[in-house]
């Protein structure tokens, strides 16, 4: 039998409250909401149209949940039990009103509605745009500014932005007298959709602009040059805030999105801020060591291979990668050799490698 406890406000004697929600007294907020949910769906009044059991037990999980889910209360509670909630306003709900404004962003996740009665805000935020910009290798390494051209709305100068004839003036709504929304009846609650004929802006406009066609916005192509800082790599998003879209009837501009996409370089290939390239040698060169120059991005610099390098080995050329983006701190330049065979020997060099094989030590092996 469930435990029951003097002093609430459902009578004498009242349901535990973690009974009523079914749920252990250690349980989780994210525990209670959940097991809230379930009983206001199986109780809620749309699935239960003139159920007064099931409206009864509405507002006993609504209670329960009003408490458990308040760490002072539940906290109390836990303690006293109802007792302790006196001088609290438990329960006593007047009616789903009353139950709808203490929930109601619950039941608007829960159910899909909003409570909002209010005439919607005619503030409209401009929308974000995106442009690719291309780069190089070498203005990857060092940063540049790129000239771009983007095409974006602004607000029409022949109206400014209210999408109506200059000297002419917008009719309130009829069909939902300018509160930009509109209610339905769902069992005992209202609910507030926004108006399908005003789009939410509580007003018609009988005279559209001509000159954007009452959009209250029209298309120009902006020029801008733009810094792209040092070290960006392929994907990077940059940001310019405002030089977005146009907003209207106050709303806020949107933004515009750089899209950063670095082409492929002939014979340097990136690794984060490191740069690859490979070199190639003859194995008398791998053999005997060798100096060769390695092209960079700053031109070039010298390598000394030391004697007995195998292919595969790999040097590093210090500071002569990509910078970071955040601490403009250089990557290296990483150099892996690869060996050559020769495959047309003149007759002598074939007789001095014969010599050489004859006094060679190397034993091949499988293995």
């Amino acid at each position: 039998m469930p435990n029951r406890y003097p002093g609430s406000s459902q009578g004498e004697y009242a349901v535990d409250y973690y009974d009523m929600l079914g749920i252990r007294r250690n349980a989780t907020l994210d525990e209670i909401k959940s097991a809230y949910r379930q009983l206001a769906l199986k109780y809620h009044p749309d699935r239960n149209p003139g159920d007064q059991i099931a409206e009864s037990e509405f507002k006993k999980v609504s209670e329960a949940y009003q408490i458990l889910s308040d760490p002072e209360k539940r906290q109390l509670y836990d303690i006293y039990g109802h007792a302790g909630l006196n001088g609290f306003d438990v329960g006593g709900f007047g009616g789903f009103e009353d139950i709808f404004s203490t929930f109601g962003d619950i039941f608007e996740d829960f159910f899909g509605f909003s409570r909002s009665r209010g005439r919607a805000s005619r503030a409209q935020p401009g929308a974000d745009l995106r442009h690719v910009v291309s780069l190089t290798l070498d203005e990857v390494l060092t940063g540049v500014e790129k000239d771009i051209e983007v095409e974006r709305r602004v607000l029409c100068q022949q109206c400014e932005g209210e999408g109506m004839e200059p000297g002419t003036e917008a009719q309130i709504c009829s069909h939902c007298g300018g509160r930009g929304q509109v209610s339905q009846s769902r069992g005992l609650l209202r609910v507030f959709t926004t108006c399908p004929v005003c789009r939410g802006t509580g007003s018609l406009i009988p005279h559209p602009c001509e000159a954007c066609g009452g959009s209250g916005t029209t298309y120009e192509n902006r020029h801008m040059q733009v810094r792209i800082p040092a070290g960006v790599d392929n994907g990077t998003r940059l940001r310019l805030r405002g030089e977005g879209e146009a907003g209207r009837f106050g709303g806020p501009p949107g933004d515009l999105y750089l899209d950063v996409h670095v082409e492929p370089h002939p014979f340097l290939h990136r690794r984060g801020r490191d740069l690859l390239h490979g070199a190639e040698l003859s194995f008398v060169q791998a053999a005997l060591g060798w100096e060769i120059e390695i092209p960079t991005l700053n031109g070039s610099a010298p390598l000394k291979i030391p004697s007995g390098t195998q292919s595969g080995d790999v040097f590093r050329l210090k500071g002569e990668g990509l910078p970071d983006l955040k601490t403009q701190k250089r990557g290296d330049l990483l150099v892996e050799v690869s060996l050559k065979t020769p495959t047309d020997l003149t007759s002598r060099q074939e007789e001095l490698l014969q010599e050489f094989l004859k006094i060679e030590s190397f034993e091949p092996s499988s293995n």
